[in-house]
């Protein structure tokens, strides 16, 4: 768990580090996530979804985006299965409840808020404990994009 968690954090460092997000942020979304390093699963599913050019346009999007770690810790074979072609819009549902329309800063965040996500339904925003989305926590905020924002979360969100 220790390492897990290290190494989450050693990839988000990574991100947050990045010289191509210095100063004009020339990396869409997509792009930043595939140069972190550490959302490989993300984007596999996202590229399974058919969501990598929505994810690549003009957004903006707000994205809070699960580490390989994270897809690790669902239930074995939960991601092989998620990938199958004829599971597709329960994917499509999946991943787009973790994005949000607009850039979506956590100066922005108020305790107990509710987001709409691009899925549909809502997200709650909780500051008592740490950022949580639902019930994953925030572990690096604020990675901006060309096309929006990336915050890393250490869980996959699920819709009801």
């Amino acid at each position: 768990m220790i390492r897990r968690t290290f190494l989450a954090a050693t990839a988000a460092l990574a991100l947050v580090t990045t010289p191509a997000l210095a100063g004009g942020h020339s990396m869409d979304i997509v792009d930043t996530a595939k140069e972190a390093g550490s959302f490989e699963t993300l984007l596999a599913a996202a590229t399974a979804a058919g969501l990598v050019d929505t994810l690549k346009g003009d957004g903006p999007f707000t994205v809070f985006a699960p580490t390989d770690a994270a897809f690790a810790a669902l239930p074995e074979g939960t991601v092989e299965t998620l990938l199958m072609p004829e599971n597709k819009d329960q994917l499509v549902s999946i991943l787009t409840y973790h994005v949000v329309a607009g850039k979506v800063m956590s100066t922005d965040l108020t305790d107990d808020m509710m987001a709409t996500t691009v899925q549909g339904t809502d997200i709650m925003i909780d500051l008592d404990n740490g950022v949580m989305v639902n019930e994953a926590t925030v572990v690096t905020a604020d990675i901006e994009a060309s096309n929006g924002v990336i915050h890393v979360i250490d869980k996959v969100i699920l819709p009801k």
